[in-house]
């Protein structure tokens, strides 16, 4: 059994890009465990594809549900001005439900204990992160989508970011890395669900 990851190695997304290359190649991910690496502003696409563990949403995809969100709008306000990217919340909540999902917002104010984590698929993440010019850091911070997903009994960071996923851990270590991203105060958690188990509140355990 791997042992627990440090607190370095919860907190992998949180560095930048360039930082886990320093090591060397990265290593090569888990067989079958699908990862998108980021390009351009497409981290909430990345983060779709990455929870959903394929290749489900395009760019393009993506600008439809833009257009049909705010169809008579003249400056999109779900997306990046300059049309690369930069995707809201909102834009990650219509491609679930078309595809009979559901992302629910968490309470920061309730225990992480009181996840059920058998009843969801998985987690995105909207969290700061420092912004790069090539493999310069600058001092800015904005806003980032990444996902969490369980593979083979283990739960993996996949942020678009990363070389490659980063081991989390199993549930104690889920909690505590989701513990740490909330402690930011910046940061928000959604629940991938069924719709089923949406409506049903299944994803909350009984207090």
């Amino acid at each position: 059994m791997r042992p627990p990851p440090g607190p370095e190695e919860r907190r992998g997304s949180r560095a930048p890009p360039e930082a886990g290359a320093m090591s060397g190649s990265p290593p090569s991910p888990p067989s079958g465990l699908y990862h998108e690496r980021q390009r351009l502003e497409l981290c909430a696409l990345h983060a779709l594809n990455n929870v959903l563990q394929r290749p489900c949403f395009t760019r393009q995809a993506a600008d439809d549900i833009c257009k049909r969100l705010a169809p008579d709008a003249r400056l999109n306000p779900h997306r990046s001005l300059l049309g690369t990217g930069n995707y809201d919340v909102n834009v990650i909540m219509a491609a679930l439900q078309g595809l009979g999902l559901a992302a629910v917002w968490w309470d920061k104010r309730r225990a992480l204990e009181r996840l059920a984590l058998g009843e969801i698929l998985g987690f995105i993440l909207n969290v700061p992160s420092n912004i790069s010019l090539g493999f310069v850091a600058l001092p800015l911070r904005r806003q980032h989508w990444l996902a969490v997903r369980q593979h083979r009994g283990t739960y993996y960071n996949l942020d678009s970011k990363l070389p490659s996923p980063v081991p989390i851990g199993g549930e104690e270590e889920l909690r505590a890395f989701l513990r740490d991203f909330l402690a930011q105060g910046l940061c928000e958690v959604f629940l991938v669900v069924p719709r089923a188990v949406e409506e049903s509140g299944a994803w909350l355990s009984p207090e």
